[in-house]
This record gives C-alpha cells, sequence and structure tokens, in this order.
C-alpha cells in the first residue's frame, strides 16, 4: 500500500490512533508492525511522524530476532530503550544498525489474537527514564490500536511497505502570515528552505533556487537529493535523517562542483526541517576532498554513503543471527534486497557438480525450475563461471548479459543482474544473484559493498548448510525412534503430535507411544529424556524397548523394570515417564508416573469439564540412588465419551509462568475445545503454544478419546 492509497475505515482508525498515541505520549514518532499470519515476520503498516524512507532498513523484522521489538511480542509486555547506550548493552546487534540518539518503547498489541507491536520514538532530549503515569499512557494507547485492530470491519492485510500517516498539527493561518513570511524570506541573503518529514521541498527562496543551480519549479515537491545532481549522494540524506531522528540542528558543508563550497544547516521540528544554504565562510582549494563526500558525484541515490553503511552494519548483525538456512534465504529477501533497490534474488549451492537453487524471491517457479541443477560450468548463466572463478559479474541491462550469455535474460524477463559468489576460505559455497525488473546500473560502491555483503552471506549460508545437515540427521534418528503409526485399537480413537523445538536448539529425548495389549486393553506412554543431543535421542529409543517389553504387567512394575534397565545402562541422562493401563472393557485407567505431568481427563457429561489426574509421582528413571524405587498405581474411571491428554512440558512451560496456571489454561482449553476431532484438536494446541512464547524445548502430544 502506498501513501497514496485510499484508506478502509479500519485503516481511518487506526490512523487516528496513531496521531492520538503521538499528541498523548509526547513522542516524535508512532508506528505499528503487525505479525504475518503466515510466517513469523513483523512488518512496519503505518508510521506517524517519520518518514517511511527513514525507516526503511527495518520494515520487517522476524519474530526470533533478537531485538526490543521481536521481545515485547514474544514475552507480551513492554520493552522500554531510554537511551542508545541501553541499546547497545542490552541488544548490541539490534543498536549497530540504529546509531542515533533517541528513545524508544514497544508495546505487545494483543488483542483477539496476537496482533503485533506499537512502536514509539521520543529525541534524546527527553528523560531516560519511565515514569509510572508515562507507562500508563503507552498501555492504555496500545490498548486503544488493539481494540481498532480487533473490531475492524475487513481483515487487515500486511502492506509492501508502511503507510504513511499524517501528524496534522496545527499551524498559522497562512491567509494571515503567508504574504509576510514570503517577502521576510526573499529577502534574506542566504538561501531558505522549507523540507517537510518526507523530505520534500515545501518551499524555497530565489537565494536557495540560485545556491542549488536549479529553478525553483523544478525543486519545489522534489526531494533535494533526487532534484539536484551534486547532492545525489546519500550523505546528505543521512544528515537529513540524522536531523529528523535527533530533532536536534545539524550543519555541514558541501561542495558544489567545480569549486564552490557551501555551508548547510538543518533545524527540524515536530512538522519538518528548516534549511539554510550560504556560501562557506572557510574558502578551501577546489581540489580539496570534501570530508564525508565521495569523490563519485554521479552515484545512484542508493550508492554508498554513511546511510548505507549503517544500514549494511544492521544486515551484518542480522545475518550473524541465523542458524539455518532458510533463515539465510528470508533474511537475504527480506533486508537485503529492499537495501540494493533489487526486486529478486536467486540463492544456489554447489552440489555434486552442479548449482541447486535453495532459495528464490520474485521469480516465476517456471524460471527458477529452468535455472535448477545446471552444471557448474554451464554457459546458460553466469553463475558457474562466477562460482569457479570467484570473481563477480554485473550486468546493467539486458544486451550486456546477451553479448556474454545469449540465452540468459529470456530465462527470468529481469533487467539487470548481480551475480555474487559465496566464497569461504576459497571454499565455493554458491551463488547469489539479485536482479532487477528495469535496466540497473552498478556505480563503483554499489560494486564494493555487494561483494563485501556477499561474504557474509556466504559464511552465514556456510554455517547453516552444515547446521541444517546435522539437524536433519539428528532429528532423522530422531523420528525412526518414534512410533511410525500407532496401532489401531476398537473403540479407541488417537492422535498423536510431535513437534520439535525452535531452531537454535538440538534435538531433544521426548516421546510417546501406544502399545496394543488386546482388543480391550492398551497402553499409553509419553515421556521425556533430559537433554537435547544426539545421546538424548539415542536413549529415548532405549526406554521405549524396555517398556515395550514389560508393557501389560501392572504400570508401577513397567516403570520399576524400565528404571532398571536404565541403572545398567549406566547413562547420566534421568527420564520422566507416564505409563497408563487403558482398559476399554471396565473403562477404567491405571496410571503409575516417574515424576511426569499429570495427564489430563476431559468427561464430556453432564456437563464437559477437565481435570488433572493425581497419581502419586515415583523418583525419574535413571537415578542411580533409586534402583529399587517404587512407583505407586492410581485407578480412576474411564467414562464414555471421555478425552485423555498426555503432554510434555514444552507445551505448557511459558516464561514468568507457574506451570500449574499454564496446564489450568490447557485443561479449559480442552474443556472449550474437546468435541473437535482429535486431529483439528492436536492441531490448535500445538498452534496455542506457538503463539505464547517461542518454544526452547520439544513438544509430544498424544491425545485418546474413548468411543
Amino acid at each position: 500500500m502506498t501513501d497514496d492509497s485510499i484508506a478502509s475505515d479500519g485503516e481511518v482508525s487506526l490512523d487516528q490512533a496513531l496521531r492520538g498515541t503521538v499528541q498523548r505520549t509526547g513522542a516524535l514518532a508512532a508506528g505499528v508492525y503487525l505479525l504475518s499470519p503466515d510466517e513469523p515476520v513483523l512488518s512496519l503498516t503505518a508510521l506517524c511522524g517519520l518518514p517511511g524512507r527513514a525507516v526503511a532498513p527495518w520494515w520487517r523484522v522476524t519474530l526470533s530476532a533478537v531485538g526490543p521489538l521481536s521481545e515485547a511480542v514474544r514475552e507480551d509486555r513492554l520493552v522500554w530503550v531510554g537511551r542508545q547506550e541501553d541499546m547497545a548493552r542490552m541488544y548490541p546487534n539490534a543498536a549497530a544498525g540504529l546509531p542515533y540518539q533517541f528513545a524508544l518503547a514497544f508495546a505487545p498489541l494483543h488483542g483477539v489474537r496476537r496482533w503485533g507491536a506499537l512502536v514509539l520514538v521520543w529525541s534524546k532530549s527527553r528523560p531516560s527514564s519511565l515514569t509510572r503515569r508515562e507507562r500508563g499512557h503507552i498501555l492504555s494507547s496500545a490498548n486503544r490500536i488493539t481494540r481498532v485492530l480487533d473490531q475492524a470491519p475487513a481483515p487487515w492485510s500486511i502492506p509492501d511497505r508502511p503507510r504513511a500517516v499524517p501528524l496534522l498539527l496545527p499551524g498559522p493561518d497562512p491567509a494571515q502570515a503567508g504574504l509576510a513570511a514570503m517577502d521576510l524570506l526573499q529577502r534574506l541573503p542566504v538561501g531558505a528552505l522549507s523540507i517537510d518529514l518526507q523530505g520534500r521541498i515545501t518551499y524555497l527562496n530565489d537565494a536557495a533556487a540560485r545556491l542549488l543551480g536549479r529553478s525553483a519549479d523544478s525543486l519545489l515537491g522534489a526531494q533535494p537529493w533526487q532534484a539536484v545532481p551534486w547532492l545525489d549522494d546519500p550523505v546528505h540524506e543521512d544528515h537529513y535523517r540524522a536531523a529528523v531522528f535527533s530533532r536536534e540542528a545539524v550543519a555541514y558543508t558541501a561542495l558544489r562542483p567545480p569549486d564552490r563550497w557551501l555551508d548547510i544547516r538543518l533545524y527540524p521540528d515536530d512538522s519538518g526541517i528548516s534549511a539554510l544554504i550560504s556560501p562557506s565562510l572557510h574558502r578551501q582549494p577546489a581540489d580539496a576532498s570534501p570530508p564525508p563526500i565521495p569523490a563519485d558525484l554521479g552515484a545512484s541515490p542508493e550508492a554508498v554513503g554513511r546511510g548505507r553503511i549503517h544500514q549494511l552494519i544492521h544486515l551484518a548483525a542480522a545475518l550473524s543471527q541465523t542458524v539455518t538456512v532458510a533463515d539465510v534465504i528470508n533474511m537475504v529477501a527480506d533486508q537485503i534486497l529492499p537495501a540494493f533497490g533489487a526486486q529478486g534474488m536467486v540463492i544456489s549451492a554447489a552440489d555434486a557438480g552442479r548449482l541447486r537453487i535453495i532459495g528464490h524471491r520474485g521469480y516465476d517457479p517456471r524460471a527458477v525450475a529452468a535455472l535448477d541443477g545446471l552444471p557448474l560450468d554451464t554457459d546458460v548463466t553466469p553463475a558457474g563461471h562466477v562460482l569457479q572463478s570467484g570473481i563477480p559479474a554485473f550486468f546493467a541491462d539486458p544486451a550486456e548479459l546477451a553479448r556474454a550469455h545469449p540465452r540468459a535474460p529470456a530465462l527470468s524477463g529481469k533487467q539487470a543482474w548481480a551475480f555474487l559468489p559465496l566464497l569461504v576460505s576459497e571454499r565455493r559455497v554458491g551463488c547469489c544473484v539479485l536482479t532487477y525488473d528495469h535496466p540497473h546500473p552498478f556505480s563503483a560502491s554499489d560494486r564494493a559493498v555487494m561483494v563485501s555483503l556477499a561474504g557474509l552471506i556466504a559464511q552465514a549460508m556456510d554455517r547453516a548448510l552444515l547446521y541444517d545437515a546435522k539437524h536433519d540427521l539428528a532429528h532423522g534418528l530422531q523420528q525412526a525412534l518414534l512410533p511410525v503409526t500407532l496401532p489401531l485399537i476398537p473403540h479407541l480413537t488417537v492422535a498423536a503430535r510431535y513437534l520439535p523445538a525452535a531452531h537454535g536448539i538440538d534435538i531433544g529425548g521426548d516421546f510417546y507411544d501406544l502399545i496394543r495389549l488386546s482388543d480391550t486393553a492398551a497402553a499409553a506412554v509419553i515421556g521425556d529424556v533430559q537433554g537435547h543431543n544426539i545421546n538424548a535421542a539415542a536413549l529415548m529409543g532405549q526406554v521405549r524397548t524396555a517398556v515395550h517389553a514389560t508393557a501389560g504387567a501392572l504400570p508401577g512394575e513397567v516403570l520399576a523394570r524400565t528404571n532398571r534397565v536404565l541403572m545398567d545402562l549406566e547413562t547420566d541422562l534421568f527420564v520422566s515417564c507416564l505409563y497408563i493401563h487403558i482398559d476399554l472393557a471396565e473403562r477404567r485407567l491405571h496410571l503409575a508416573s516417574a515424576g511426569h505431568l499429570p495427564p489430563l481427563l476431559r468427561n464430556p457429561a453432564p456437563a464437559p469439564h477437565t481435570q488433572a489426574l493425581e497419581v502419586e509421582p515415583g523418583p525419574l528413571l535413571g537415578i542411580r540412588m533409586c534402583s529399587e524405587a517404587d512407583y505407586p498405581v492410581a485407578t480412576v474411571p474411564l467414562p464414555a465419551g471421555s478425552l485423555l491428554a498426555l503432554y510434555t512440558d514444552g507445551l505448557v512451560e511459558t516464561p514468568d509462568t507457574d506451570i500449574t496456571d499454564s496446564i489450568t489454561d490447557l485443561a479449559d482449553r480442552l474443556t472449550r475445545n474437546g468435541d473437535r476431532p482429535l486431529d483439528a484438536l492436536a492441531e490448535s494446541l500445538l498452534h496455542h503454544a506457538g503463539l505464547q512464547h517461542t518454544r526452547t524445548d520439544d513438544i509430544a502430544l498424544l491425545l485418546l478419546r474413548s468411543r
């Protein structure tokens, strides 16, 4: 959605809420990030008080990222960062991409669902601490915006870029003051410009037009760095961005070719920037190097300046947080593509002499299929040659690419390409291709930064490929040890789920099983081996085998024998386990627990209700001091149509929440939703657990319904 889009009723209400938030809290700006329903990504949807261009590097933030925004949403709490020093101390990676002095607040928006977060920005002049009253204003503003999101007449969609919400601050009557102000400015010997928060010139006097070397008509409504060729360098835009963020005056000197030096001063406030331009009093030789100005004055607006450097530091910090190949692909697509103004990308990995496409964005699937699996020595595209030689290649238009590779332009329909080899210590990892929908010249600084960034992508990708290979091997072992299918038992409906922990955590030893004992009896088992590694997964398989070997005996005897097996294995790991003998003929459950969480039983009559089944727990399996441990058995009735839920702690453990409260919440959900089909119910429970917190443990879930 662009700035000029017509907003819906819901968006109008959101705009009003954002304006009210800025005025109520005294913030410079307020923005709303919405959590995508399809992927764990927060997208900036609406922004009031700051130009969207100024925050372009942070339009999209992954929910798993280490930073205050993601933390506020994941942990459902207000996060306050009062100074840039606090940002550097608490979130060093995020601080690398935010070099400005300001205060920030991040408040979660949690209503009928977890919407995202409200972000507020203040200048550095405000106190670094937050009073109780100010905290109340922030949270009440977040509640108002949450109600707007909950009550919107149509579903919310995530725009490609944030919608700019004008602040609409009151100003003087132009009929009374306009003519006098214009006369005043025209009499000044220095250039005077008025620039809005979007960077557009809204007024300038004749002296400013003369000093900039352009007519007033060509400057009005344009951004200076786009309308004036010699200002076409990001250093000028970065000075503007610094003024917008800090709300403090910025002064610097710029060279107007060939030999004229100008002093430029920016005076910002909440409505825009006043700029004064005057000939510099400090005469310098024409060939002197202006400190922040590169010699290449013809660079594109996306060329490298201090603002790009800050952005690249931010990108490098974000790449350092990636773990899996999918993380790297999403990082390149969501943040690096916008940084270079590209519209598409393809990342290939070298695999057995071929280029296998492992990620892409902005490409037709048919084009991807045609490019996937090409040999490294292919002449269809430059990718293989670039990877083998280690030398990047840049093509500004189709004609330039066609001269070297005639068939390549027609494969994708793109108009400009940057082929970047991904190398780590002379090892060929793959190739990253950034593409453009229109011809695009690559300046020397563009090429230098892309090549440097390719090295960072290569290191992240190399690390991610190794991680994924290890992770796939470990989970393959774990899945091989879990039951492939569960037995069919008359009068018993079953659903089971296993969900590995969030990325960055190794595999665990959670397990479940259902053992058919007869047509009217079965054994249900669930357990959790201590630790997250290959040893835990291997021990899990041994525990399952031991339980199978003794299944059918009394539940306490099954656990006692399994415990003795673990003693013989001399393992240092402990295991929690719950064993339930299900007697469908007598409609009874016989339970024994080795320190495991209590199962939940939902009784549908007379009114649905769910209770935790109390069973006196015995010691964990594998504790050497308890080789002759006793495991008490509890017996409870199994009413017709009742639902039994067995689970591991990953389903109910939430940071800063008592586990008893979490189990009660799970019981309430079973009471409300227990009549749903078991597969749908299992998916619902896993989805709810994922929304509550970032999982650091595996989840095993076994649902059984007596028919």
